[in-house]
């Protein structure tokens, strides 16, 4: 199985016609959307998704208009900024493209807690009113550790926003969900690998670019998550944004799925101990707010609606590191 996952698609040429480093909420269109070639006030980029390849494997692609769809790690909850604001690796991820797409505008729709049927209804359409030539989205954790859940509705909410924001032009790269391999959470894997597998097909079918992270036994080192074990830690959101910068950049084997350092191996008292601290403290309060329909992200809106401009990062191949 492929690490990442460029081999899709059916020779669609994407053009993308966009704004200027002046102006991020703006963008010109030609009057039918067919590929002028370059000139004043314009952008212009392409990528056969037949070759085999990412965009960036000739050359690399600048990209204008990039927006984050998803729940809380989109958001980037968990992972800080010297203000105290959610970063995550969507952010980490634009900083790198920006290093290659100086003019790189950013928006982030995400809200903590959404559900994929809430994404798509809440943030679809605002992100195809942005204009996007790239786009994330991640989306079903919320989804899949719920026990009994019908995952046909949330496969047909995928697609929706694949399909949606395909066939505007956008460029759009998701990821699979890494299958916990330890405690109680491992019960949710057989849930994971068929959302997994369903979400490969609907990705072929609308040349979505994936990362692939089911397959790196490095992405479920409960060391890259938070202690609730649902949300990424800062180094966690550091190597999710490697790896999609990795993708994109035609080169997936970089150094995000290297394994950390082996640790020292707790014993069973302290592991049950460990269970039963995190059932309790997360668990259990995860169900009520499910029993009464609430939500960690009732009331909250996205951290960055609007597209503005990006700090590139020092190095588009993302040092890895926990850091602001």
């Amino acid at each position: 199985m492929k690490n990442c996952r460029p081999d899709v698609g059916n020779g669609v040429r994407f053009v993308v016609f966009g704004a200027t480093s002046e102006s991020c909420g703006e963008v010109n269109d030609n009057d039918n959307g067919e590929d002028k070639g370059e000139g004043e006030g314009e952008s212009v980029s392409s990528v056969d998704a037949s070759s085999g390849s990412s965009p960036s494997s000739a050359s690399p692609r600048r990209f204008l208009r990039y927006v984050a769809l998803g729940d809380s790690q989109s958001e980037g909850l968990h992972d800080y900024d010297k203000r105290g604001e959610p970063r995550g690796y969507a952010d980490r991820f634009a900083e790198a493209v920006a290093v290659q797409s100086p003019d790189l505008c950013y928006a982030n729709l995400a809200v903590r807690g959404k559900r994929t049927a809430e994404i798509r209804r809440t943030q679809l359409e605002a992100a195809l009113a942005l204009r996007p030539d790239l786009a994330t989205v991640v989306s079903g954790v919320n989804d899949v550790i719920r026990p009994g859940i019908n995952l046909e509705p949330v496969m047909a909410d995928i697609e929706a926003m694949y399909a949606g924001l395909s066939g505007v032009g956008c460029f759009v790269m998701s990821c699979t969900l890494p299958i916990p391999v330890t405690g109680l959470t491992a019960r949710a894997g057989p849930r994971i690998r068929v959302f997994n597998a369903r979400v490969r097909e609907i990705a072929e079918r609308h040349n979505v670019l994936l990362v692939e992270l089911e397959s790196v036994a490095m992405a479920a080192d409960l060391r890259l998550w938070d202690v609730d074990r649902i949300h990424l830690n800062p180094e966690g959101h550091a190597r999710l944004g490697a790896a999609f910068a990795g993708c994109l950049a035609g080169e997936p084997d970089a150094v995000w799925q290297e394994p950390l350092a082996p640790g020292p191996t707790p014993g069973v008292v302290r592991r049950a101990a460990s269970e039963v601290a995190w059932f309790t403290r997360f668990v259990i309060p995860k169900i009520g707010r499910m029993v009464r329909g609430r939500s960690s992200g009732d009331g909250r809106t996205a951290k960055r609606p609007e597209m503005t401009k990006v700090e590139p990062a020092e190095s588009s191949t993302m040092v890895l590191s926990g850091g602001p």
